[in-house]
């Protein structure tokens, strides 16, 4: 089966003032990437990533490459890193063409866990021409996930029922060393749903996040049943209580 293909596309952006309002003429391209999430195992010295402008003017593409953290609160960190290379780092593209690069890494790996990084793909705008008004330039960006995981590397994700006010949350710890992807989750009782959640809510490895449901209005407390979908089709289904 062929990789998920992401497709990035904006056709026009209206900027108003207060005072006076004009229309910006505005520059942006149509780039795919595939796939959208890398793996990396431990004999993987590169792994390609295929670009692709479907656009109708050349487009110039810069990779950013960033270790991925969450903080206390499961917020993403990004902190730059030298740890992997894309070859080559710029890559312009004609209309209509397709480029593939590698994604190299260099530095030592983790035997005992999996590390986790962010690929950014941003365009490079071109410069528009002088024109009345204000000249918009819009560059967009994708940011891939990359992983870089050890054969004995298992996600360990455990969850717990809170409540913030009216809203109800998952809180979820990841106490294993791989990644966790909740694309589902459903609070449910005598086979009944009570709250869910989809999406796509990554814990990663000793992390721990929030995930905020959406509820009905019978959420009376008591016994449970949390019921996750995982981004490998893994079900899982957990006995818990309701607060």
């Amino acid at each position: 089966m062929r990789p998920p293909r992401a497709r990035a596309a904006l056709s026009s952006l209206l900027v108003a003032l207060s005072i006076v309002s004009w229309a910006a003429p505005v520059a942006a391209g149509v780039f795919t990437i595939s796939p959208v999430r890398l793996h990396m195992g431990p004999r993987d010295r590169a792994v390609a990533v295929a670009l692709g402008n479907d656009g109708d003017s050349p487009l110039v593409l810069q990779a950013e490459l960033f270790l991925w953290r969450q903080d206390g609160t499961g917020a993403d960190v990004l902190t730059p890193t030298d740890d992997l290379v894309l070859a080559p780092p710029i890559v312009k593209l004609d209309p209509g063409t397709r480029q593939v690069v590698r994604l190299a890494m260099v530095a030592p790996r983790d035997a005992t866990r999996q590390l986790t990084y962010r690929l950014v793909m941003r365009e490079v705008p071109e410069a528009l021409p002088k024109a009345p008004g204000v000249s918009v330039p819009v560059a967009l960006a994708m940011s891939l996930p990359v992983f870089v995981t050890p054969p004995a590397a298992r996600r360990d994700l455990a969850c717990t029922l809170q409540r913030d006010g009216a809203q109800l949350l998952a809180q979820c710890e990841n106490r294993g060393n791989a990644y966790a992807q909740v694309r589902e989750l459903r609070v449910l009782r005598a086979g009944r749903s009570l709250a869910h959640f989809n999406g796509g809510a990554y814990v990663l490895p000793g992390s721990s996040r929030p995930i905020a449901l959406q509820s009905g209005p019978d959420l009376a407390p008591g016994p449970a049943q949390l019921a996750l979908l995982f981004d490998d089709g893994t079900r899982r289904t957990d006995d818990l209580a309701l607060p």
